[in-house]
């Protein structure tokens, strides 16, 4: 894997990645989508990871797509689209049906594609100079990358169109009281308070975080009569794993369980 764009690394259940184009703002391009894509297979079929950091080296988190080769391909500018396009929502699709619980850390600019990548994930964590900048009708398109999916089903359908069609940007404070993003902390916060989440879900029962996560995300699209069902079946088969057993046990010995042992 390339490190000079992107790194990877896996220790104690955790695996992380950076993204390291710093002088681009870690604008995303083909190369670094790819490597993405790569780093997401690499997680998945790692059974140790139990969750997963993604941030962005130096000022920014992402600012969104690399238009320089939209720019350079003029009237073939929808072929350089696809290139691009086919892997970035090949990160999407990636992210979101991740086993583990994926958390962004995000300061600096979050915008466009940025944007899209950032809302994808399970969790989202903001230092207090994080900026979200949907981008996408500023230089005439629609967004991309789920990210209409994400903000209308995060801010409901009305703010979203708002928003996404005036491209204003917002800050980060105003991105949680909207509730676009989790939390929001100083700066100087961000790593600490991303490990200590982090060490939270490792620490918790894998499988039922992941049955958890799939059930969230397809709450609003489901009815109410599936959702059960799908919850019913979760709960059954989760109630044959070692960690339903440990969870059970604890409790009747007044301790705190030790999932994963």
């Amino acid at each position: 894997m390339n490190e000079e764009i992107l790194s990877l690394t896996i220790s104690r259940g955790l695996a992380e990645i950076i993204l390291n184009r710093p002088a681009q703002l870690n604008a995303i391009n083909c190369d670094l989508a790819e490597r993405l894509v790569d780093a997401l297979s690499k997680i998945d079929q790692d059974p140790s990871v139990k969750v997963v950091l993604l941030k962005g080296a130096g000022r920014a988190f992402m600012a969104g797509g690399d238009l320089k080769d939209f720019h350079e391909a003029g009237d073939r500018a929808p072929d350089a689209v696809e290139r691009l396009i086919v892997p970035f929502h090949r990160i999407i699709r990636g992210i979101r049906d991740l086993r583990p619980p994926v958390i962004a850390a995000v300061h600096g600019a979050v915008a466009g594609g940025g944007l899209a990548l950032a809302l994808a994930c399970d969790f989202v964590i903001a230092s207090t100079d994080a900026v979200f900048t949907p981008a996408y009708l500023k230089i005439g398109t629609n967004p991309d990358g789920g990210t209409t999916w994400s903000v209308a089903k995060l801010m409901g359908e009305r703010r979203a169109l708002e928003w996404l069609m005036l491209g204003d940007s917002i800050s980060a404070q105003q991105a949680a009281s909207l509730g676009v993003i989790n939390r929001v902390v100083a700066r100087e916060a961000l790593e600490e308070e991303a490990q200590t989440l982090a060490s939270r879900i490792s620490a918790g029962p894998a499988q039922a975080q992941t049955s958890l996560k799939r059930l969230i995300w397809r709450a609003t699209n489901a009815s109410v009569e599936d959702q059960l069902d799908a919850e019913a079946a979760g709960f059954m088969s989760l109630a044959a794993t070692p960690d339903f057993r440990e969870g059970v046990a604890a409790f009747f010995e007044h301790r705190k369980p030790r999932f994963g042992e």
